[in-house]
C-alpha cells in the first residue's frame, strides 16, 4: 500500500469519525492528539494536517475515494468507516447516511458489505446499555463488596492480554471488540466493590479517565495500517499474525491502566473527580507500557490462537 493510499484510508477514517457532527470537544482533542502521535511514525502520512483538512472541510470525501483503485482497499475503507462509526455505539441517522454515500462512492455492492455490516452491528449492539448489564439502582451501590485484590489483578491482566492480542490481528473488525471488553472489565471491578452500573455509566467512567471511544479505535486502526497489518490479507486466518505487528499491542497498556484505575476508584468510594481520574490514569499508563513489553510474547501467543468465535464469546461473556 502506497503512502498516498494510506493517507486516503486515514482521511476516510477521519471523515467517519466526524460523520455525526456531535463529537464533544474532549473527543475532538483526543482525535487531534492521536493524529499528531501517528504522524511521528516512520513513513507515516501527515495526519495532523489530514485532521485539520477534514475538520475544516478543506478536502472532500470523493477525493480520498479516488485514490483507492484496488477493490480490496475500497472494501477495507468501507469496513474501517463502519468500525469508526460503531465505536461509540450504534449508528446515528447521519452516520448511516454517510456510510451509504461512502459505499456508493466506493462502488461496492450492498451484497459485498452485508456480512461485515451484520458482524459489526452485532458487536455494536453488545456494547449498548441495558443489553447485558443491569440498570443501576438510584444509589448505584446496593451490593456488599466481594473484592479480592488478587482475582481482580488476574482479571485485569487477562483483559489486557486479550485486547493486546486483538490489536495484532489483521482483520479490521477485531479492534471493535476491545471497547466492549474494557466495559465488561470495568463493570466487573465495580460489581466486586458492590457497585452495579449499566454500560452507559461505565462508558462515562472510561471517558472521564481520558480514554476516548472513537479516538481509541482510530488509533488502533492507524497503527494497524501503518504497521502493515491491514490491506490485502491473502487468505490469512484470524490467528495468523504478521511480523509487522510485533511492536504493537498498545491496547494492552490502555486496558491494564484503565483496570487499575477502576480498582482504585471503586475501592476508594468513587470520590475522584475528572481531573484526578485523568491524572491517575496517566500515572498508571507508563508502568503499564513497560508491562506491555514484558508480556509481548504472551500477547503474541494469544493472538496466534484466537478465532472469531472466541472473540464473540468473550464479548458476550460466555
Amino acid at each position: 500500500m502506497t503512502p498516498e493510499q494510506q493517507e486516503a484510508l486515514l482521511s476516510i477514517a477521519l471523515f467517519a469519525a466526524f460523520a455525526d457532527g456531535s463529537k464533544a470537544d474532549a473527543e475532538r482533542e483526543e482525535i487531534r492528539r492521536i493524529a499528531e502521535s501517528l504522524s511521528t511514525e516512520a513513513n507515516a502520512p501527515n495526519l495532523a494536517r489530514l485532521y485539520q483538512d477534514v475538520l475544516l472541510k478543506r478536502i472532500k470525501l470523493d477525493a480520498a475515494v479516488q485514490k483507492l483503485s484496488d477493490p480490496s482497499h475500497r472494501q477495507l475503507a468501507y469496513e474501517m468507516a463502519v468500525c469508526v462509526c460503531d465505536a461509540d455505539g450504534q449508528q446515528t441517522d447521519a452516520e448511516r447516511s454517510f456510510l451509504a454515500d461512502l459505499r456508493q462512492q466506493l462502488a461496492l455492492d450492498p451484497a459485498q458489505t452485508r456480512a461485515f455490516d451484520v458482524q459489526a452491528a452485532a458487536l455494536a449492539e453488545i456494547d449498548q446499555p441495558d443489553t447485558a448489564l443491569p440498570v443501576p439502582s438510584p444509589s448505584m451501590a446496593a451490593l456488599p463488596s466481594t473484592a479480592n485484590e488478587a482475582e481482580l489483578d488476574r482479571s485485569i491482566l487477562n483483559h489486557a492480554l486479550v485486547n493486546g492480542a486483538l490489536e495484532l490481528l489483521p482483520q479490521s473488525w477485531t479492534s471493535m471488540a476491545i471497547i466492549p471488553l474494557q466495559v465488561k472489565m470495568v463493570y466487573g471491578i465495580g460489581k466486586a466493590h458492590g457497585v452495579t452500573l449499566d454500560q452507559g455509566h461505565v462508558k462515562e467512567f472510561i471517558a472521564a479517565a481520558g480514554v476516548g471511544l472513537t479516538s481509541q479505535y482510530l488509533e488502533q486502526f492507524g497503527r494497524k495500517l501503518l504497521g502493515g497489518l491491514l490491506g490485502k490479507l491473502a487468505g490469512k486466518t484470524i490467528g495468523q499474525v504478521g511480523s509487522a505487528g510485533t511492536s504493537m499491542a498498545f491496547s494492552f497498556a490502555t486496558t491494564y491502566a484503565l483496570g487499575q484505575l477502576a480498582k482504585r476508584y471503586y475501592a476508594g468510594g468513587r470520590v475522584m473527580n475528572t481531573a484526578l481520574l485523568r491524572e491517575t490514569y496517566q500515572g498508571l499508563l507508563a508502568p503499564a507500557k513497560k508491562l506491555q513489553t514484558d508480556y509481548l510474547p504472551q500477547i503474541q501467543q494469544k493472538a496466534a490462537t484466537l478465532d472469531a468465535g472466541q472473540v464473540m464469546a468473550m464479548v458476550r461473556g460466555k
